[in-house]
């Protein structure tokens, strides 16, 4: 082999480990500290006045209860307020998992019911055996894994 080949095959190896190395770092700053999202400030309104919380209905979950993992048998009441779960520090639900992201899923409520939403993790948030992918609505009863932790929506 020439020199001038063995020098662009060694500046190639070279690129494409840097590309490696960047692209390392990059997940574990996500897993880290959340993903970055930029948008446009909406427009400041005059704040609406607060409702007291409305009682859920006939067959609408009351809590949400950790049935497996780490902190099986912790129990939130739901709320209008919207769960996150995940390893960071101000999540709703703070799991110690090495198989969470720091921010990796929410669940919140909608027309009635109740939503789960993979926030990008890196595992992923099943419910039941399906990988969830988009926002899902959660029928009571049907649990929800994040790594080792399985949580299920009560009456």
């Amino acid at each position: 082999m020439s020199e001038l080949t063995l020098l662009l095959i060694r500046l190639a190896f070279l690129a494409l480990l840097w590309f490696f190395v960047i692209a390392a770092v990059g997940v574990i700053r996500t897993d880290l500290f959340g993903s970055r999202t930029t948008t446009a400030a909406p427009a400041r309104k005059a704040p609406k006045p607060v409702k007291p919380a409305a009682k859920p209905k006939k067959g609408e979950p009351r809590q949400m209860v950790v049935i497996g993992g780490p902190l099986e048998g912790t129990t939130i009441t739901l709320s209008e307020t919207p769960i996150t779960i995940g390893r960071a520090n101000d999540a709703t639900l703070v799991v110690s998992d090495d198989y969470a992201s720091s921010r990796h899923a929410r669940l919140f409520p909608q027309d009635g019911q109740w939503i789960v939403e993979d926030l990008g993790s890196t595992n992923g948030t099943y419910l039941d055996r399906s990988k969830v992918t988009r926002p899902t609505p959660v029928p009571l009863g049907v649990p929800i894994r994040i790594g080792k932790t399985v949580i299920e929506l009560r009456k």
